[in-house]
């Protein structure tokens, strides 16, 4: 009996291994801000990992080489009270190209309004349905455009339902008064939804398919 437990409880674990999307690497430059304090800085690079790393974003399975390799570079500039936090960060993802083992970019993004509250061992709250805080909304909103990226080069539109997942934690955002959320900047969250949800851009949608899936991953197929 124990040992059926023991294998019970393999399974499981073997099963929640394979749950995840992401692998997701996080730098957390801080160099930039004053404060003695700089244990939070290598806490939230932890928590922010975590945060990508092991929430289970989609109702699909993954194994681990199927994860899909991002990174996120987040650069903290200045700490105006305690716990509050203001940068930018950069968000890139790849794809490998079939049969190689070559990797083709998807995602090369800047955020400018990378603003945000955290305290060392904060819960790290998130929910689909509502605005919790700044920093796990923006870190959902990226999984959620990681993830449209990458279905849209294996499938035509193949990342839709995702990208609707992406406006929604836009839409649940718009009353928080924080930047990156509402109309503004040229190159902020909200305008980068709209851009993506315009029927005027689907051409470029399906052109990701066509290019790395149509083109790049039969390249060496090709008579």
């Amino acid at each position: 009996m124990r040992k059926l437990l023991f294998y019970i409880i393999l399974i499981l674990l073997a099963e929640n291994t394979l749950a995840q999307e992401l692998n997701c690497k996080v730098t957390v430059n801080a160099a930039p801000v004053q404060t003695q304090d700089r244990a939070v800085f290598k806490d939230m690079e932890r928590a922010i990992a975590q945060f990508m790393n092991t929430r289970k974003w989609t109702q699909d399975t993954y194994k681990n080489h199927e994860k899909i390799n991002c990174s996120l570079f987040i650069t903290l500039n200045n700490m105006p009270s305690y716990g509050n936090f203001e940068g930018s960060a950069q968000l890139t993802s790849s794809r490998p190209v079939y049969g190689t083992n070559y990797e083709t970019r998807l995602i090369n993004y800047a955020d400018l309004d990378f603003n945000f509250q955290y305290q060392e061992s904060q819960p790290m709250e998130y929910n689909d349905n509502s605005y919790i805080s700044n920093l796990t909304s923006i870190l959902a909103f990226y999984a959620y455009f990681v993830l449209t990226m990458d279905y849209d080069s294996f499938a035509e539109l193949g990342g839709s339902p995702y990208l609707q997942k992406a406006y929604q934690v836009v839409n649940n955002a718009q009353n928080s008064g924080v930047n990156g959320w509402v109309l503004g900047a040229a190159r902020n969250r909200y305008n980068l939804m709209e851009s993506l949800n315009n029927p005027q851009n689907l051409d470029w949608r399906k052109g990701t398919y066509q290019y790395h899936r149509l083109a790049l991953d039969v390249f060496d197929k090709t008579p």
